[in-house]
Parts: C-alpha cells; sequence; structure tokens
C-alpha cells in the first residue's frame, strides 16, 4: 500500500496546472506499447553488431586472428584497434583534481595491446544477422598473456603494485579543510570512530543499452541511442575522427538510466561499424553484457572519527574515503568530489578534515550511478551518526536534532545553506509516520526502527557553465509546440517542459506537443543527470513562455484596453483578471500578432551559477546550485535465525520545494526508495580477482514487488528552490537516505551493527554472533 501526504506548510497559491497530479503525456504510447524505444528500431539492410570482450581482467594482447570470422558467410566486417589507429573514448573533465587536470576517461574503444578489466571490447562483427554476427564473434582467436593485476584500492596504492592506466593508480584526490578538526578533536570529551563500506551495483535498467547507426545521404553519422547525453556528439566525433557537424545523435525514450546511460555506451561500436560498412547497424546489450561491461557504482570504503560533547554537540569530523574507479577513470573525480562535500552530511559541523582518493583497479569501470557519490557518503555519515548516540546512551534523532544545519550555516566547503532547511521537521515527520510499536511474533524475530536524513545537490557542479536552451512555439490554432534537447529516462522530464507551459500560457496539457533530444534539431539542453532538468531545462522552458506571454499579454491588455499586470490566461483563453467577462479567444490574440509581425515563440537560455575553480588544496567555494534536503524512516523485522531483514514499513519525507507534478514526485520518492532497499539488502556485483560472478538476474538479486514494504510518501514544499515556482530536484536525492536507514534498523533490532553493504543474511548472523559471543 502506497499513501501520500501533502501539507502546504508555506501556504503556496493555488496554480491551475502546477501542483497537480495531471497524467503523462507518453502514458499512452508506454502502456500500449506504441512507444519505440532505441532497440525497436529496424531499417531497410540493416546489419547487426556483436562485441567480442575480454575474457581475462589483465591481460597483453599478443596476436588477433580475425580470418576465420572475416571468412564466415554472411559477415559484412569484422574490425579492431587496426581500423581506427590511436581512437580513445575521451570525455572532457573541467576543473582541477588535485594538482592536476585528468582526462574523463581516455579509454580504448577497442583494445589494442592489453586488457584491463574481464568484458573490455576487443572486436566488432557486423553481420547480416544477429546469430551469424554471435558465432562469427566465437571464432575470432585472441592469445593472451596474463598481466600483474590489483583488484582492491588498498592493494592498488602499494609500493610497486601494477598500474592499471599511466602514469599511476591514484585517479583523483580530494582534500577539504574548514576550521581546525585536529585541535577541536582533542578538545571532544568523546571520540567516536567507524568505518563502513559499500559495494558495486549495476543500474538493472529495463531496457539494455541499444541504438543503431548509419550514414545519411548528407554524409553524416546519424546515431540513434537510448542515452542521457546527446552532447556525445562531440566526443563521438572526436573518436571517430570526424567532423563535429557529421555526427547527429537522436535520443530515443529510455527505458531507465540511473547515470549507467550518462557515459557512451554503443554509440562508438555501432558508429565506427557503418562508417565502414556504409550500412545502417544496430546493437543491443544482452542482459549479461550489460552486467559484465557496463560501468558500475563506486564501492567505497569510509572511515569517521568524530569528536563530540557528552551533551551530542559534534566538535570535529575526520573523514577518509577510498573508492575503487575499476580499470578507467570515466567519472570517478567527480563522483568522488561529490561524495567528499557531502562527507559529514546535513550537520553543523565547524571543523573537518575530508581526505577522498579514487584508485583504479582492474575491475569493471565505475562511473555515475543515481546518487553519484552523495549515497555513499549518507550511507557512512548516518550510521555514524547512530554510533554516536550508541555510544553517548542518547536517542539517534535528538542527537540529529541538536546538530541540524540550519540556513546560513556552511558545508564544510564553505558553502552557506540558502532558503528552507527542514531537516527537522523531514525527519519528524517521516519518523511519525512509522505509526505505532510492531510487536514481534516470534522470540527470534527482532523489530528494529531506523532513520536517515540527508543533504543532496541538484544541478551540475558550478564551475561547468551549465546551460540549457529551450524554444516555446504557438501555432496559429492556439496549440503549443516546445523543442528542447532533454533526454527524457522515464522520469517525466517532457511532461514537466509541458506542464510548466501550460502554467504560464493557459493551454491544456493536450494541447501541447514536446519535441526532445535531437543534437541536431532541438536546442541543446544537456545531460539529464545530477538532478538537473527540471532545474534547468524547467527555467529554459519557463522563461521562453514567459517572454512569448509577455508579448501576448501586451498586445491583449490593448486589445482589452486594461493595464498589462490585470491580463491572465486560462482554457485557450485571454481575459483581464478581475472581470473574466472582458476576454478574447486565445486563437483571436494570436492571429492579431502574426497580422502585426509580432513574436509568437522564443528560444530561451538558463544560465546557471558560475564559480572559480576550487582551491586543490582545500576544496572550498560554492560547489552546487542548491540542495535538497529529507528524511527516510523504516521498520524492519529480522530473523535472527536465519539473519533475514524485512522491511515492514517505509515513510519518506522530502522538501522538493514545489512538487510540480504530485504523481511525479511520489513516483521518483517511492521508487528512489525501492531502488534503496535494493542497495541496503540485496543487490551486489561480486566481482572476485577482477572475475564477475553475478552474470545475470539469477545471481544478480534486485527487489521484486514482494519486498516492497507499506510505504507513506510525504511531500513538503517550502517554495524556495531554484526551479521554476520555486521547485527543488528530487531525482537523485529520493534514493540516498533509504539504504542507512535500514542499516540503522537492523542495528536498533539486533543490538550490533553490520558495516558493510548489502546486509546480508550471513553478515546479520555474523555480527549477531559477534554480539553474542562478546556478552557470554
Amino acid at each position: 500500500m502506497i499513501r501520500l501526504d501533502q501539507p502546504n506548510l508555506a501556504n503556496l497559491p493555488e496554480l491551475r496546472h502546477i501542483g497537480k497530479p495531471l497524467p503523462r503525456i507518453d502514458a499512452m504510447g508506454k502502456v500500449t506499447g506504441a512507444t519505440k524505444y532505441a532497440g525497436d528500431y529496424v531499417m531497410p539492410n540493416m546489419l547487426h553488431a556483436k562485441v567480442l570482450r575480454s575474457k581475462y581482467p589483465s591481460a597483453k594482447i599478443l596476436r588477433i586472428d580475425v580470418s576465420k570470422a572475416r571468412g564466415f558467410p554472411g559477415i559484412v566486417a569484422v574490425l579492431t584497434a587496426d581500423d581506427l589507429p590511436g581512437a580513445r573514448v575521451t570525455t572532457d573533465i573541467p576543473g582541477v583534481t588535485d594538482t592536476a587536470k585528468r582526462a574523463g576517461t581516455d579509454a580504448p574503444i577497442l583494445a589494442k595491446d592489453r586488457v584491463r578489466f574481464m568484458g573490455e571490447a576487443i572486436a566488432i562483427v557486423a553481420a547480416e544477422e544477429l546469430a551469424i554476427a554471435e558465432r562469427a564473434s566465437d571464432l575470432i582467436e585472441v592469445d593472451y598473456e596474463p598481466y600483474p593485476a590489483v583488484f582492491t584500492p588498498a592493494e592498488a596504492m602499494q609500493p610497486g603494485a601494477p598500474i592499471v592506466t599511466e602514469p599511476d593508480n591514484i585517479v583523483a584526490r580530494w582534500r577539504i579543510v574548514k576550521g581546525d578538526a585536529d585541535a577541536a578533536m582533542k578538545n571532544a570529551d568523546v571520540i567516536v570512530e567507524g568505518t563502513y563500506k559499500t559495494q558495486f551495483i549495476d543500474h538493472a535498467y529495463l531496457e539494455p543499452e541499444a541504438g543503431i547507426a548509419w550514414v545519411d545521404e548528407n554524409g553524416v553519422l546519424t546515431i540513434r541511442v537510448s542515452t542521457q547525453v546527446v552532447e556525445h556528439f562531440r566526443s563521438i566525433a572526436a573518436a571517430l575522427q570526424l567532423p563535429q557537424n557529421k555526427v547527429h545523435v537522436m535520443g530515443a525514450l529510455v527505458g531507465g538510466g540511473f547515470g549507467g546511460k550518462e557515459d557512451i555506451t554503443v554509440e562508438l561500436f555501432i558508429g565506427l561499424a557503418a562508417l565502414k560498412t556504409r550500412r545502417p547497424v544496430k546493437m543491443i546489450y544482452t542482459r549479461e553484457e550489460s552486467l559484465l561491461a557496463h560501468c558500475k557504482r563506486h564501492p567505497f570504503t569510509i572511515t569517521h572519527k568524530t569528536g563530540v560533547t557528552r551533551s551530542g554537540r559534534i566538535v570535529a569530523a575526520q573523514v577518509n574515503m577510498l573508492a575503487d574507479s575499476g580499470a578507467y577513470v570515466y567519472l570517478s573525480p567527480y563522483v568522488l568530489l561529490y561524495a567528499a562535500s557531502s562527507a559529514v552530511g546535513p550537520y553543523r559541523v565547524n571543523n573537518v578534515t575530508v581526505n577522498a582518493c579514487a584508485v583504479a583497479t582492474n575491475n569493471t569501470f565505475t562511473s555515475a550511478f543515481r546518487g553519484f557519490g552523495a549515497a555513499q557518503a549518507c550511507v557512512a555519515y548516518e550510521q555514524q551518526m547512530d554510533e554516536i548516540a550508541r555510544e553517548l546512551d542518547m536517542d539517534p534523532r535528538q542527537v540529529r536534532r541538536i546538530n541540524y544545519a540550519q540556513a546560513g550555516d556552511t558545508t564544510p566547503n564553505g558553502q552557506a545553506f540558502r532558503g528552507a532547511v527542514w531537516l527537522e521537521e523531514c525527519a519528524q515527520r517521516a519518523w511519525d509516520a512509522l505509526g505505532e510499536e510492531t510487536k514481534a511474533n516470534a522470540p527470534h524475530m527482532k523489530i528494529g526502527r531506523g532513520l536517515a536524513s540527508y543533504m543532496q545537490s541538484y544541478g551540475r557542479i558550478t564551475w561547468f557553465h551549465d546551460t540549457s536552451q529551450a524554444w516555446v512555439g504557438l501555432e496559429m490554432d492556439g496549440s503549443i509546440v516546445i523543442r528542447c534537447g532533454v533526454p527524457d529516462i522515464g522520469g517525466g522530464q517532457m511532461n514537466t517542459l509541458a506542464q510548466i507551459t501550460a502554467e504560464v500560457l493557459g493551454v491544456p496539457m493536450e494541447r501541447i506537443t514536446v519535441y526532445g533530444t535531437d543534437s541536431a534539431l532541438t536546442p541543446l539542453a544537456g545531460t539529464t543527470t545530477a538532478t538537473r532538468q527540471m532545474y534547468m531545462s524547467g527555467n529554459a522552458t519557463y522563461q521562453a513562455a514567459l517572454a512569448v506571454r509577455k508579448t501576448l499579454a501586451e498586445r491583449a491588455s490593448q486589445h482589452l484596453e486594461c493595464e498589462l499586470d490585470e491580463i491572465d490566461f486560462a482554457d485557450n483563453t485571454v481575459f483581464v483578471k478581475n472581470d473574466a467577462s472582458q476576454n478574447m479567444p486565445l486563437t483571436q490574440l494570436i492571429a492579431i500578432c502574426a497580422a502585426e509581425g509580432l513574436p509568437r515563440a522564443n528560444l530561451s537560455l538558463f544560465k546557471a551559477p558560475f564559480t572559480d575553480k576550487l582551491d586543490p588544496d582545500n576544496a572550498q567555494g560554492d560547489i552546487w546550485p542548491d540542495y535538497t534536503f529529507g528524511a527516510q524512516a523504516v521498520k524492519v523485522a529480522v530473523d535472527t535465525e536465519t539473519g533475514e531483514v524485512r522491511v515492514l514499513k517505509s515513510a519518506a519525507c522530502h522538501d522538493v520545494g514545489r512538487a510540480l507534478n504530485p504523481a511525479a514526485v511520489a513516483g521518483q520518492i517511492e521508487g528512489g526508495a525501492a531502488q534503496g532497499l535494493g542497495y541496503a539488502l540485496m543487490e551486489d556485483v561480486q566481482i572476485v580477482n577482477g572475475v564477475t560472478l553475478t552474470p545475470s538476474f539469477a545471481e544478480y538479486l534486485i527487489p521484486t514487488a514482494s519486498d516492497i514494504p507499506e510505504t507513506k510518501t510525504i511531500i513538503l514544499e517550502s517554495g524556495t528552490g531554484l526551479g521554476p515556482f520555486g521547485a527543488k530536484g528530487i531525482g537523485e536525492p529520493a534514493l540516498t537516505p533509504m539504504a542507512p536507514a535500514i542499516a540503522n534498523a537492523v542495528a536498533d533490532a539486533i543490538g550490533a551493527r553490520v558495516t558493510q553493504l548489502p546486509l546480508t543474511p550471513e553478515r546479520v548472523l555474523e555480527a549477531i554472533d559477534k554480539i553474542e559471543t562478546r556478552f557470554s
């Protein structure tokens, strides 16, 4: 059972479209199966592509013999690194990591002399049929020589360890210094130390990586792909040695991304094959291939040392973070920065030192995943808060209340919290929603409650010069077209743009069409990542709609003989606010504007705040545009005989600024909590000595409907966000507090802490055994 509560604490005004749970404009196509995803597209004369991948996590390639594969009937092309010499996947990463900029990935498209992780691409086979491509890929002969490898960050940092990527295994370092943690620690009454570990996990989206590429009649390489970033056309052009105007990326609707489609996936493989064959080429990863070869969430080991007074006030925090980057860099420097800047959570701590390091290993590479480092940080700092309370013999909620940040307080980076910081309100409402105590139904069953609060930014790092563009135009019949390059990854991004426009121009949603996700034909809107699209493209659309409204309102005020601020728009009608009898059809106003040559469309560019690069010595500065705050509370039952954990009830409370569409917001919160439940209890990409032991959903477990508990979603609206109408981002924050809330509830139930995710039955029983041994 899912329940929604939406109290209007800030007394926000009632609006016509905003704040209403309006149906999704893409819903009918999705529920009827009419919607096409990337893998559904077919073209005449189309080829099917398959990638041959490394069987070793670290090895030299001595020989690649493709002769048998090329001679196999139905094979059109077999491509290796020799077919595109020197080509590499380079994602530019601006900013400063330690004392020098480091390339975003610099990974080869196809390995030539060495492979660095199991599943690395070696060759591409393009064939008339998929089965032929699969069979021919097995005929490619590769001679390997095993090469020394490292599989843990600690091992990779040892002197003399094998080097995964030159010049060394240190991918990124960040050091954050605020106040004097060493001096403050000496004056603390109590020092609490704890180490917390998170695991590799997979995005496990419904739709695996897929795309189709062809060279059009103008010689432009065109790629229709499941992606979160159509702006990859620049990186694709660089890798394939083409001018940027000769690469055109069209994003299909995406069946789940969660960060896994933020990096390039199939684009270079099918693009290279299409260029070489001059025929359309399609590729869809199998589930096994996706689990093996695409990026994972970074595992972290995080150690907290916290100095507190006996009354519960935190006076100092020292945090060390170590992250596994896998074989290539990708977005590790920024995941690490996100984690480091979130290291002490939503608390007032005046003396902080954070040392964070990401290290290359011969594991599958890691990159973006919903939460982007903040989720791992929250797992650690929220368990540490409960451990502080245990050490002081205090209620964990009281320790949090004493230390919650307030507006005007600053993060470890020195960035001030602005607007509403409703941490205590969110925590109290989430906790209260759990209801009365639940009694165990058997002696071996233990019931526990857990709480986790969080802070998480929305919007990209502020030195990225982030921008988004949107075009809004009125047709002669009063319908509206929006053009915006936003990739819709299932979160209703295009629906949000339509709802904003409907509010501004008074046109029903069914009269609005949104064209998106095209690098050539829609204004570029940036990535659907970093919980940024509502904020960035929402504001761009809002500005464009307001500009159109201004032109119309100025002309309408002349026609209706009233002041400009008295004009309003609703239900395809323009009228005077205080006298609705004075009105005119919107179509009549449009005709007048058209006849007089007045603009009925606007292209708007929205620019996010910009700050200079951080000081690499202490990472001080305004890193993020703004923050979302909230809390998660859960009730669990633990079977002390089997170690099984079951979440009985879940309550989430988030301040989203303004819920533009409460149904969509609730969907994000509930989906994020479900994903966080999997993170806490079961999901684990098991990589042992570089070999993935979880190649399918039979081994890699994700939550099913039977695992989802009774759920209550509480939406608070402070109206203080930077998005349209005061909205804040909620896409990523929805996941962040669930796993630590469950971990705290399990510790409450059994009286012992499991410090490593996931909280498997084996680990729970081990913790129980340790406490029983200690007491005996």
